[in-house]
């Protein structure tokens, strides 16, 4: 088996699934390269990190690596985003936010201080457990009240014709919602296999790129996730 380069698309028959799941990125302690500049990984190091955690379990697990790899920071960034799409997992929301800074950073130390001035920050929603717990809380309180009071017939079923109204909505909206998943797809490197530690790392793709994030799915259900896999075509570095 072979690196390929293949569009992920998610498939409505997707089960739930129980892996290991471990991504390597720029930011990952001991693996990245820290320059002035910022952060890079090279495909070849990400494979190699994820090859020595594979062969370290002493197991032959099924495996399954989505590689991302982009030679400037607003590819990866692209690549991240259209990633997420597809599969949000919270790596990857973590990843694009030190991306986000360390842009933010680059472009901080090129400007000049701001002055400072005074006022207030914009106002936004507060969120906050006990808040949301009070507010739950407060909504049932006045479901009781209504309820203890009595409603008539009519005052009845304007609450189901309500309750059928938002039921279909929610179908709707679920249906709509699987309609755009199915649209959306993302470009990467994918590797299969099993107990294939040492094949990982050949012919890793694209030596030239400078930023890269491989995330491994290990266990033995991992085949399910290859339905998400549509190979372009079969391709070395």
């Amino acid at each position: 088996m072979m690196w390929r380069k293949s569009t992920l698309r998610l498939t409505d028959s997707l089960p739930p699934l129980t892996c290991t799941v471990l991504p390597v990125h720029p930011w990952t302690p001991g693996v990245g390269r820290k320059a002035a500049t910022g952060s890079y990984l090279s495909p070849q190091n990400a494979a190699h990190w994820l090859a020595q955690k594979l062969s370290g379990t002493g197991r032959n697990l099924r495996v399954m690596v989505v590689m991302l790899c982009a030679t400037s920071q607003p590819e990866f960034m692209s690549l991240l985003a259209a990633f997420s799409a597809v599969l949000p997992l919270p790596v990857l929301g973590q990843v694009s936010r030190m991306a986000q800074t360390a842009a933010t950073q680059a472009i901080t130390r090129m400007q000049l201080p701001p002055k400072a001035s005074g006022g207030l920050p914009a106002p936004q929603p507060l969120s906050a457990d006990t808040l949301r717990l009070a507010q739950r809380a407060k909504i049932m309180a006045e479901a009781k009240a209504e309820a203890a009071s009595g409603a008539n017939v009519a005052q009845l079923q304007a609450h189901l014709t309500a309750l059928s109204d938002a039921r279909q909505s929610a179908h709707e909206a679920i249906g709509q919602a699987l309609g755009d998943l199915s649209q959306k797809s993302v470009n990467a490197w994918v590797f299969t296999g099993e107990g294939l530690a040492a094949n990982m790392q050949k012919e890793v793709p694209q030596p030239d790129a400078v930023m890269t994030l491989a995330t491994l799915f290990a266990g033995e259900e991992v085949s399910a996730l290859e339905a998400m896999v549509h190979d372009n075509h079969h391709i070395g570095p």
